[in-house]
């Protein structure tokens, strides 16, 4: 066994084989596979290893695809049978939001040159006769669903990672990571230790025990899934063809053929929970007893649409473990909290995703950073906050829901609340409605009275007209925000100055109580992060930015070296904000303060000191609703003080509070991005018209990535649209935007109804196109008349914003 490697791999599943191979694909043939037993053991091997390629979210799609695409390559690159099955996966819509999902969906695959389609009852009855249609309103076909063998995919991606050098030993358990002084790591097994720059914590079942030999806590949970195969059927005896397999979603199972049979699985309500404190070591391939019992409902829906499922007898049954995160997602990328240790943690459908995941990963070790934007996947997405009782919870309601359709604007309830501020009371009693952000309860909107609860689903909802009372309110008076989501840092020291100027691409300011925008460059020299830096004094600072990115940020922090002297503290927790905007911004504040507001006092993206309603405030003259207004920041003990104030003073103003719905269709009809939406490593800062914050003449984190990317052209631009045909719905995000010839021209980021200016509005990225040009944006997956703007709608010169 190698005593040095550059990456080391623990656990022998199909992620962990898949990352070893895409490392060495990507050059890295010094790297080094541990398996505590055999490979395949966990979940890996009882796995139905169904594959398909559509997902709600864009980018998983894209590696979903990718994936599928592999594994024909990898038989042919190892000569290794990875037992595919190709007959196509039929997707069966029992419910109008169902049909909404499947048609955006094909809307996406004709943007993204993906194989999935509408079929007719007809064509459908062709493909897979076994099927009862009778209620169904609609059929969607994907030509290249189907499922592999999981022991063949898993052995491929080891031959193939052999055969460029890689090393792998099974029965050889990891007993020890020891991080060592210059980052690199030693790992302990019982056969010799390896020293490497990179762990890799692939190891399934056992991820958190892997992960706490790092003095890491990572948010899973194991439960147990059951599904059956059954004998051999007759009808499917006698065909000459493979059946599809049957996404029945709504009928919350799924079903394909096995040899002349059916395998049918189902994700129950009366969910069980397994190794709540650990995952037993001795654990390798074994299963649980049986518990039909427990998916009889599933059953049930899946005979009425399937009958000869029941007539046929079942010759066996797999109960296994999967482990989850609390969001179903994987937990993927270098922990924040350490320095080169990899997580891969967490994978739910692990044969649709191995070979993109893998991918990912490799990208990220190799290059510094992947090429897709992956932050719902990002283990940084995720803090202490998540608990053990937040996880069970968590994992417990995405167990039962995992074929629920995920609406936009969706807030799910379950482990909530984990973090409160001291206002959530008073917001209560307000009528406010809460989501989560970052583990924070946060306002999404305010009803008429406390204990409404939002309805979902891809047309406007219950909150539609109560957000735009509050857009019109601010826009014609005053609104109050609470923005103290936002994450805050304060960094101080003689030398702070210069290293901000290091890590951010625009010069900082040069003044006390001067402020500035500034973009934070990533690896590939795309957009990392949008920031608003203060200086508080000669030695001083106030940097603010996307709360719910502070962990995926600490990784840039760390990325420069702090200077002797110079502190970087994060106060996100110790101090709270509100961001009070709209034409009578100014005369409300004023009664609450002896500073003066003015403009000749107080000019745009200045920042002061003031004391109002007797708290001290750090007021800065900014506003991300694009109106007038300021940001105050008060300390997390003042802010029910400071906020019963504001709300006493607005009432003189027909003002009151704001929540983060109306904040987002302010910030559209302003054309203000967003971080994780608008900006992203993916999109460079002169395809969203940000380019003028880089200053050249310094030098700032990842210059270089950014100069070899400065003079490309434009793939995409940023822009705005004005959805001319809107009836019941507007765009959310995600939607594909096609020009009158049906070509693909870009899509939707951010969509809303703009109640300022009385449009329906989207920011989107597009090519090909000039303002004025028509096109069509697939709204539910169908097309709505578009036009693109010349500029934003509300105040595109910024008049009222400096006023």
């Amino acid at each position: 066994m190698r005593t040095h490697a550059q990456a080391v791999v623990i656990g022998g599943g199909v992620i962990g084989c898949s990352i070893l191979y895409h490392l060495t694909k990507l050059g890295w043939t010094d790297v080094v596979l541990l398996e505590r037993n055999e490979l395949t053991s966990g979940s890996t091997w009882h796995a139905a290893a169904n594959i398909h390629g559509l997902h709600d979210s864009t980018n998983i799609s894209r590696i979903q695809h990718y994936t599928m695409n592999l594994y024909n390559e990898l038989e042919v690159e190892t000569g290794q049978s990875c037992g595919v099955f190709q007959p196509g996966s039929l997707y069966l819509a029992q419910t109008e939001n169902r049909e909404h999902q499947l048609r955006l969906q094909a809307a996406k695959a004709k943007f993204y040159g993906m194989n999935f389609h509408e079929v007719s009852r007809a064509e459908a009855e062709r493909l897979h006769p076994l099927v009862d249609y009778d209620g169904v309103r609609c059929i969607m076909f994907e030509p290249d669903g189907g499922n592999v063998d999981p022991s063949g995919v898993t052995n491929a991606y080891a031959v193939g990672a052999r055969a460029r050098g890689a090393e792998i030993h099974r029965f050889t358990p990891v007993t020890g990571t020891e991080q060592q002084v210059d980052g690199s790591w030693i790992v302990r097994t019982p056969n010799g230790d390896i020293h490497t720059q990179w762990v890799v914590n692939a190891a399934g079942l056992w991820g958190r025990e892997v992960a706490a030999l790092a003095g890491i806590t990572l948010p899973l949970q194991p439960t147990e899934h059951q599904y059956f195969v059954t004998e051999t059927i007759a009808e499917i005896a006698a065909m000459d063809k493979r059946l599809p397999s049957v996404a029945d979603r709504d009928g919350e199972y799924y079903l394909r053929q096995e040899g002349q049979g059916l395998l049918i699985g189902a994700y129950e309500k009366k969910l069980r929970f397994w190794a709540e404190e650990g995952t037993p070591l001795d654990f390798a391939h074994e299963l649980f007893a049986d518990d039909l019992d427990r998916i009889e409902e599933n059953m049930m829906r899946a005979i009425d649409r399937v009958p000869v499922v029941g007539t046929a007898g079942i010759k066996r049954v797999i109960n296994g473990p999967m482990i989850w995160s609390p969001d179903s997602n994987v937990l993927y990328g270098p922990h924040p909290d350490l320095k080169n240790y990899f997580c891969c943690n967490g994978i739910i459908p692990g044969f649709s995703q191995s070979g993109g995941m893998g991918l990912m990963s490799a990208q990220w070790m190799v290059d510094g950073e992947s090429q897709y934007d992956m932050f719902a996947w990002d283990v940084a997405r995720f803090g202490n906050w998540a608990d053990k009782a937040f996880t069970k919870a968590r994992v417990g309601d995405q167990y039962a829901k995992r074929f629920a359709i995920h609406f936009p604007n969706e807030e799910r309830e379950a482990g909530r609340p984990v973090r409160t501020r001291p206002i959530h009371a008073l917001q209560q009693a307000l009528g406010g409605v809460f989501g989560l952000n970052y583990g924070w309860e946060h306002v999404q909107w305010f009803a008429d009275a406390p204990g409404a609860k939002d309805t979902n689903g891809f047309t406007r909802q219950n909150w539609f007209e109560p957000v735009g009372r509050e857009c019109r309110m601010l826009r014609e008076n005053a609104g109050i925000i609470d923005i103290s989501n936002f994450a805050k840092y304060r960094v101080r020291g003689p030398k702070a100055a210069d290293w901000l100027n290091a890590i951010f691409a625009n010069d900082m300011p040069k003044a006390v109580g001067r402020s500035c925008l500034t973009l934070l460059i990533g690896v590939r020299g795309g957009i990392a992060g949008d920031f608003t830096v203060t200086r508080l004094a000669d030695d001083e600072f106030m940097v603010i930015g996307s709360g719910m990115a502070e962990r995926y940020h600490q990784r840039f922090w760390n990325m420069v070296p702090m200077p002797e002297g110079m502190s970087f503290e994060s106060l996100t927790e110790a101090m709270c904000g509100f961001n009070v905007a709209g034409p009578k911004s100014r005369e409300l504040l004023q009664r609450l303060t002896n500073t003066s507001l003015a403009t000749a006092d107080f000019p745009f993206m200045r920042s002061k000191w003031i004391e109002l309603a007797g708290v001290d405030c750090l007021a800065l003259r900014v506003s991300f609703t694009g109106d007038l207004g300021w940001e105050l920041h008060c300390s997390t003990e003042d802010q029910l003080r400071l906020y019963q104030a504001l709300l006493d003073a607005g009432k003189t103003f027909s003002s009151g509070p704001v929540g983060g719905r109306a904040l987002m269709s302010l910030r559209v009809e302003k054309g203000y991005g967003s971080w994780s939406r608008e900006y992203s490593p993916e999109y460079w800062p002169q395809e969203v018209g940000l380019a003028g914050l880089i200053k050249l003449d310094k030098e700032f984190l990842h210059k270089q990535a950014y100069l070899a990317i400065k003079c490309n052209p434009p793939r995409e631009i940023l822009s705005i649209v004005e959805i001319l045909d809107v009836t019941v719905a507007d765009a959310t995000g995600g939607e594909p935007i096609f020009d009158k010839a049906g070509n693909g021209v870009g899509r939707v980021t951010s969509g809303t109804y703009g109640y300022g200016v009385n449009k329906s509005l989207a920011l989107c990225y597009l090519k090909n196109v000039a303002p004025g040009d028509e096109l069509d944006v697939m709204i539910l997956g169908i097309p709505h008349r578009a036009v693109v703007l010349a500029e934003p709608p509300f105040d595109p010169t910024g008049a009222k914003l400096r006023g």
